[in-house]
């Protein structure tokens, strides 16, 4: 394929177009699986014009074949079929186009397509996407429902119907696309992708009718299949019967066994819920009347009690007790008052009968020298020594005399020492 050209001597484009063209020729013939988008069989003509595309991705190619080599499954080969095809490639240099020359078309059979989802299904399975902790709970009561179905289908009614009989203020985000055939996966994950990044949507459902497993295998595209594992809002599958099992069930956050039980699963039923509000209410009223009644008889239970139905009975009689213990009070302090005087009457006449004041009253005297010593025997003063008296009413001097004769008497009105 190399060769050498510049501005100044450019190679013709009939020069470019051939030597593509011999580069295609050496290459070999080749097994290509697809899905044919169209069919062009003209009357009489002796080729047949196909184009395989690649259900994985937006990319296709034209097939030519011989009338005789597409006769042998004329019969089952139909556009949307998936195909294997022997071909080797071809360039048209006059029109610069590429194409592959078939020269055998099989039928996919559907033991093989069930194998090969088979093992789609194990290895997805092994990276996590169909695990429980993945899935999201979906919204008690979603606001706005994104719905991808075919235009004017079965399920489209089936869904919207159920779900507004259900609940008549639910709205819809309905994307009609495809569902089966060439475009849909492509139709089909653009729907899903608007709706997960549409603001108002909080839940969004995938529904189809029932169908044959080739009917069915958009749902199984690994493409959609992440598509819907990577989404944020929770996605319901509703495709086909309740045997129908596409991947895109085993992705999905919920999957419903048909459009109308996806709308039974994704909305409540307000007569149901306004019978659980009043069976609630009806619950928590007859729990709040029984602890009413509950506290009222405990109340009354302890009310009735004597210490509450008479409490001034028990005060009385504790004024009564209060009442005797005071006057026993007063009277035992009373005695002890009264025995206490006595003794103090009795040591104060002692203390009285003992005092020098009263002795002194029976008109006895002190004599006291001059030094303030008492006398208190004759030997101990001197006739003529001055002394000082001192009587009850008070005192005097005097003069200590001669001693007397003993038994005389002294002279009347004279003090004696």
């Amino acid at each position: 394929m190399a060769t050498t050209s510049s501005p100044e001597a450019p190679l013709p484009v009939g020069k470019v177009s051939a030597l593509i063209g011999g580069w295609i020729d050496r290459l070999g013939a080749v097994w290509v699986e697809g899905q044919i988008t169209q069919l062009s069989r003209r009357p009489g003509a002796g080729v047949v014009f196909l184009t395989l595309r690649d259900p994985q991705a937006d990319v296709s190619l034209t097939v030519t074949c011989f009338r005789s080599v597409f006769d042998r499954v004329a019969d089952a080969v139909q556009e949307g079929s998936r195909v294997v095809v022997h071909a080797k490639p071809e360039w048209y240099a006059a029109r610069g186009q590429l194409s592959l020359r078939a020269a055998e078309i099989r039928l996919v059979g559907l033991g093989e397509l069930l194998a090969r989802l088979e093992q789609l299904k194990r290895r997805l399975a092994g990276e996590g996407l169909f695990a429980a902790e993945r899935k999201r709970p979906l919204p008690f009561l979603p606001q706005c429902v994104g719905l991808v179905t075919g235009r004017g289908s079965a399920a489209e009614r089936d869904v919207m119907e159920n779900a507004r009989r259900r609940w008549p203020a639910v709205r819809f985000e309905v994307r009609n696309v495809p569902v089966q055939g060439v475009s849909a996966v492509e139709r089909v994950s653009a729907a899903v992708r608007e709706l997960d990044e549409h603001p108002e949507v909080d839940v969004i459902i995938v529904a189809r009718g029932g169908g044959s497993v080739e009917d069915l295998l958009p749902f199984s595209d690994e493409g959609l299949v992440r598509l819907v594992a990577a989404a944020r809002t929770p996605v319901v599958s509703a495709i086909g019967h309740e045997p129908d099992q596409p991947l895109l069930d085993f992705v999905a956050d919920l999957r419903a066994s048909t459009p109308t039980d996806a709308a039974k699963r994704v909305v409540p039923d307000v007569g149901e819920e306004l019978t659980k509000i009043r069976h609630l209410r009806d619950r928590a009223r007859r729990h709040v009347l029984g602890r009413v009644e509950r506290e009222q008889h405990g109340l009354d239970g302890v009310r009735s009690r004597p210490a509450l139905a008479a409490p001034h009975r028990m005060l009385d009689g504790r004024a009564h007790e209060l009442e005797s213990l005071l006057e026993r009070a007063r009277r035992t302090l009373g005695h002890r008052l009264d025995r206490a005087q006595g003794d103090l009457g009795h040591t104060l006449a002692r203390v009285v009968a003992l005092s020098p004041a009263a002795t002194l009253e029976r008109g006895y005297a002190v004599l006291q020298r001059a030094d303030g010593t008492v006398v208190t025997d004759p030997a101990q003063t001197a006739p003529g020594e001055g002394l000082h008296a001192r009587v009850a009413h008070g005192s005097f001097g005097v003069t200590v005399g001669e001693p007397a004769a003993v038994g005389a008497e002294a002279p009347a009105g004279r003090d004696q020492p």
